[in-house]
């Protein structure tokens, strides 16, 4: 079963390059075979609907997207203040740039939800468990801020990502810069 679980995230892995390189209209069974390497009908044995492909593709980047253990772990023994926050969203950011792909296949992904119910809802759902999640260690870790400040966290990152994957702005401000101005303008 082991070996199931590779194939599959293995594909997955290819439809998220698939979808980061080809946009939602390229993201086909065929297509994703051919990225793998696989047999043509390999994809479709694993995700039988292009839905269920979907599906596969908002879990896969879900897992690629999980903190680090050691990273969090770290994180729990320091105090809660603005420089543990801004390491958190640093942390965010880092992980999101670690492999384009997968942030310009999420944002694909945001896009085709606008057109198709079934990708809001599946990836709706997905938002909606790491907002929580973020909210959660938010308040878990006492640091200042509540709810509307993560909202409006998530918002400038997404903009961040999209700028940086997309067409930067030439503003002489750095990642971490911007980063470091969040924190201090939205946790007053």
């Amino acid at each position: 079963m082991a070996r199931n679980n590779e194939r599959r995230s293995a594909l997955a892995d290819a439809g998220i390059r698939v979808l980061a390189e080809e946009g939602a209209r390229g993201l086909t069974h065929r297509a994703v075979d051919a990225a793998a390497g696989t047999p043509r009908g390999t994809a479709s044995n694993y995700f039988p609907t292009r839905d269920d492909l979907i599906s596969a593709l908002v879990d896969r980047i879900g897992e690629r997207l999980t903190p680090d253990p050691e990273v969090v772990a770290a994180r729990d023994t320091r105090p809660p203040d603005r420089a543990l926050f801004a390491d958190y969203l640093r942390d965010v950011v880092r992980r999101l740039s670690a492999d384009p792909h997968v942030s310009l296949a999420l944002f694909e992904l945001r896009l085709e939800a606008a057109r198709r119910p079934a990708i809001a809802a599946t990836l709706g759902a997905w938002r909606q468990r790491a907002f929580q999640e973020d909210v959660a260690f938010h308040g878990d870790s006492g640091l200042p801020g509540g709810q509307t400040e993560i909202a409006l966290f998530h918002y400038a990152i997404d903009g961040l990502m999209l700028d940086h994957l997309t067409a930067p702005l030439d503003t002489g401000l750095s990642v971490d810069a911007a980063i470091a101005e969040f924190v201090d303008r939205i946790l007053q």
